[in-house]
């Protein structure tokens, strides 16, 4: 599926024919469509290359000046997948007379974009539209880092009496989560460090601040992605043994509880056996009977709860 958009007084705007400075979509291309772009004169590869969901993110440039750069995005999967925040490839061509975007799914970072809600957004400022797609793509790093803490968050308020994996293996989906980040997150930062140096930027004072105000964004996420999975893995090591020991307390409980509950069963077999044996000529013998071995039982209680085993 492919949508062309171009800015204009009513902002962005849906139109059908490839014009001079519009922005053409294209969310998980047939091959039809692949065809048709390519008779632009750009390289197939530009246009699959961001369609391989391991693709890492870089820059690569043809003679003609046309360019492809290809960054990680955070994707969200949905709550009941073993990784619900992962990250995607998203490809950008930047041509003299187009900007094209190609991604495999859709994503929120383009339908930031695509919702009409971005004030200033303009297709035909090619680098300032890079830009602005790169400083969103950090943005939403940042977004989702923020709601994997309050799951996070969440989660560890259901282990403090918890004596099952099931809030362990919760967090473990987080920190793989937060692994994928990291790696994204890197490999974006060596391509803007390309992008710095390419002088692509440097025409114009304002895309020069906002390719350091991109730069700085991505950084402080991969500072908060690496405290975060410090924060995760430490949890995860001590609500694992929370959850031991809250296991080793219930245990405990229960011995305790078999040991007093095995009292009146010694006494009673003891009494039960064909000898002679005190009290056998009382005709309350049985009271009597009852109240040693509750006697004996209220000892080892009481014997237990000092010790703090009860």
């Amino acid at each position: 599926m492919h949508t062309i958009y171009k800015s204009t007084e009513n902002g962005l705007t849906e139109v059908t024919e490839l014009t001079p400075g519009c922005w053409v979509n294209m969310i998980d291309p047939t091959t039809d469509e692949i065809e048709r772009v390519t008779t632009l004169g750009i390289p197939a590869d530009f246009i699959t290359y961001p369609l391989d969901m391991d693709e890492r993110a870089r820059i690569e440039r043809e003679d003609d000046g046309k360019m492809l750069i290809i960054l990680r995005i955070p994707y969200y999967e949905g709550p009941r997948v073993d990784i619900p925040y992962t990250t995607i490839p998203l490809g950008i061509v930047l041509t003299e007379r187009l900007i094209i975007t190609i991604c495999r799914r859709p994503n929120e970072v383009i339908q930031e974009f695509t919702s009409g809600k971005m004030r200033g957004l303009s297709t035909a400022k090619r680098n300032r539209f890079i830009l602005r797609l790169l400083l969103m793509t950090a943005n939403r790093f940042l977004a989702y880092l923020r709601e994997i803490n309050r799951l996070v968050e969440a989660t560890e308020d259901k282990m403090q009496a918890s004596m099952q994996n099931r809030e362990v293996l919760e967090l473990l989906k987080y920190s793989k989560s937060l692994v994928l980040f990291t790696q994204a997150l890197k490999s974006n930062e060596l391509m803007l460090e390309r992008l710095k140096r390419s002088q692509l930027f440097h025409q114009y004072p304002e895309d020069e601040d906002l390719l350091e105000d991109v730069i700085t964004e991505n950084q402080q996420a991969i500072e908060m992605v690496n405290i975060s999975s410090t924060i995760l893995s430490s949890l995860m090591d001590a609500f694992a043994s929370i959850i031991s020991n809250n296991l080793n307390v219930v245990m405990k409980f229960l011995a305790s509880v078999t040991i007093v509950l095995s009292i009146p069963t010694i006494v009673t077999s003891f009494f039960g056996m064909n000898v002679k044996l005190p009290f056998q000529n009382l005709d309350l013998a049985y009271l009597l009977i009852i109240v040693l071995f509750l006697t004996i039982s209220a000892v080892i209680v009481y014997l237990f709860i000092k010790r703090d085993w009860f």
